[in-house]
C-alpha cells in the first residue's frame, strides 16, 4: 500500500495566490460576469430554500433507513438528496442499541478519567470560526464507536449514499462504493444545561487547496473554464487523488459525504447543525474570491490549516438557506455533501444531552486505503489517528476495543485484512 501523500506547501504562499488567481482569471475571462451570473442562479436556489422552509416543506429529506435496506426508498426522496446534499436516515440503528452507546462511552470515560487528564483543545481547525473550542473529545477506540462504523447497516447506509456520486468519469473509476474504509473520527458530548458559541458557516476537506492545486482544479475544471453551468457536484473526477498540502488539520480521505450519527434525542433549536442544502454553491465560493474586491494574495480569509470560512462579507446571499436538521432521535444519522456549506448554531443552556458520534462516508480508493492502514495502525496501540493532533489519551486505557472487537469488515476498514 503507498504511504499517505500529502503536498508541501508552497514557499512563496502568498505569491502562488497571486499568481494562481491570475492564471485562472485569465482561464475564465470575464470573471464579474461570471459570478453575475452564478448569483443570479444562487439567489433563485435560495429563495426555493427560504420559501420551502417557511411552508413546512422537507428541505433537509428524512429517509427511513428500512427504505434503505429494502431498496425502497422513494424516487422523490432520492431526488431531494440530490437536490439538497444532505439527509438524515431515521433508524440506522435501534433507539436502545443507540442509547446503551451512550452510556458506555460515558462509563469509558469515567473509568479512564478523562476529565482528570484532558488537556484542552489542540486541534485548531476551527480558528478563526466564532468558535474554537466546540464540545468536542479526542476520542476514537470506543467499543460502540468500532461497533458503529462496522455494522452492516452503517455499511449499508454509507453504500447508498456513495451511489449519489458519479464514479467513472475522464477515462476513470474513481472509487468503489461498494467497499468502505473506516475513518476514525472524535466524540461530540455537550451536556444539559451548558452553552456553546457553536461553528460559523463552513466547509471542510480543503480551504486554500480548492483553487490552488491542480487536482482540485481539474475537479473544478468547469468552473474554472467559464463553464460554471457545466459543473457537477456529485462527478468525483479527481477528488480522491487530491493530496492536501500538510498541516495539523488536514483530511487525508476524500469523504463522499460528512456525518454522524445520534446518540441523543435532538431538537432544531439545541444547537444543532445547520446546512446551505445547495451542492453547487461551490461555484459561487470559488468564483467569488476571484473578484477585484479581494485582494490578490486573499482567498476570502481561507487559511492553510483551517476549515474554510464563508462570511456575511464575501457570501452573504447564501445565508438565507441556512436550514437546521429536524428533530432527531438517537440511532438515527446525519449526512451532508463534502462541500456542503455548513455550521453549528450557537446554544445556551441547552435543555437535552447532545452527543453523537462523528462517522463519515470514506469509500474505497487508493487514497482512503492508504489512511486506512495507517488508522488500522494507530488503533492496535490505541493511538491518535495522524489526521488529527497525537493527543493518544487511550493508548493504556482500560476497555479500549481491541483486534477482537473486530468484524472482518472492521479489519478490513482498518487495513488488517485485505478486501
Amino acid at each position: 500500500m503507498p504511504p499517505i501523500m500529502m503536498t508541501p506547501l508552497p514557499e512563496d504562499l502568498p505569491g502562488a495566490i497571486r499568481d494562481t488567481k491570475q492564471r485562472l482569471r485569465d482561464q475564465i475571462g470575464d470573471v464579474g460576469a461570471a459570478l453575475a451570473d452564478v448569483e443570479a442562479a444562487m439567489r433563485g436556489k435560495v429563495a426555493e430554500v427560504v420559501e420551502a422552509r417557511a411552508a413546512g416543506k422537507v428541505v433537509f429529506p428524512v429517509i427511513d433507513f428500512d427504505d434503505i435496506a429494502g431498496g425502497t426508498v422513494p424516487e422523490e426522496m432520492v431526488a431531494a438528496v440530490r437536490e439538497r446534499g444532505c439527509a438524515v436516515v431515521k433508524g440506522t440503528f435501534d433507539r436502545p442499541e443507540a442509547e446503551q452507546w451512550d452510556r458506555d462511552i460515558a462509563a469509558y470515560l469515567e473509568t479512564n478519567r478523562f476529565a482528570e487528564t484532558y488537556r484542552g483543545p489542540a486541534d485548531q481547525v476551527f480558528a478563526g470560526l466564532a468558535s474554537s473550542k466546540p464540545q468536542i473529545y479526542p476520542i476514537y477506540w470506543s467499543k460502540p464507536q468500532i461497533k458503529a462504523r462496522q455494522d452492516e447497516r452503517m455499511v449499508a447506509v454509507r453504500s447508498f449514499l456513495n451511489g449519489f456520486w458519479k464514479t467513472e468519469s475522464e477515462g476513470q473509476v474513481w472509487f468503489d462504493p461498494t467497499r468502505d474504509t473506516g475513518y476514525p473520527d472524535r466524540i461530540r458530548r455537550r451536556e444539559p444545561g451548558s452553552s456553546s458559541r457553536g461553528l460559523s458557516p463552513h466547509t471542510d476537506s480543503g480551504s486554500i487547496e480548492r483553487w490552488l492545486l491542480p487536482e482540485y482544479q481539474k475537479a473544478f475544471r468547469h468552473i474554472f473554464a467559464g463553464e460554471w453551468q457545466a459543473y457537477d457536484p456529485w462527478d468525483a473526477a479527481y477528488r480522491s487523488t487530491i493530496h492536501e498540502y500538510a498541516s495539523d488539520t488536514g483530511c487525508s480521505a476524500f469523504r463522499t459525504f460528512q456525518g454522524w450519527t445520534a446518540l441523543s434525542a435532538m431538537q432544531p433549536e439545541d444547537g444543532v447543525l445547520h446546512v446551505v442544502p445547495i451542492p453547487d454553491a461551490m461555484t459561487h465560493v470559488l468564483l467569488r474570491a476571484l473578484q477585484e474586491d479581494v485582494a490578490a494574495d486573499d482567498l476570502c480569509g481561507a487559511a492553510n490549516g483551517q476549515a474554510l470560512p464563508i462570511s456575511d462579507s464575501y457570501h452573504a446571499l447564501l445565508m438565507p438557506a441556512l436550514t437546521p436538521i429536524p428533530a432527531i432521535e438517537p440511532g438515527d444519522t446525519v449526512w451532508w455533501h463534502s462541500d456542503v456549506i455548513h455550521a453549528v448554531a450557537e446554544v445556551s443552556a441547552q435543555e437535552r444531552w447532545g452527543n453523537v458520534m462523528y462517522i463519515p462516508v470514506s469509500p474505497y480508493c487508493e487514497k482512503n486505503a492508504a489512511y486506512g492502514v495507517d488508522c488500522g495502525r494507530a488503533f492496535l496501540r490505541g493511538g491518535s489517528p495522524s489526521d488529527f493532533i497525537a493527543e493518544d489519551y487511550e493508548t493504556d486505557w482500560i476497555d479500549r476495543a481491541t483486534i477482537d472487537d473486530l468484524t472482518p469488515i472492521g479489519r478490513k476498514q482498518y487495513g488488517l485484512e485485505p478486501w
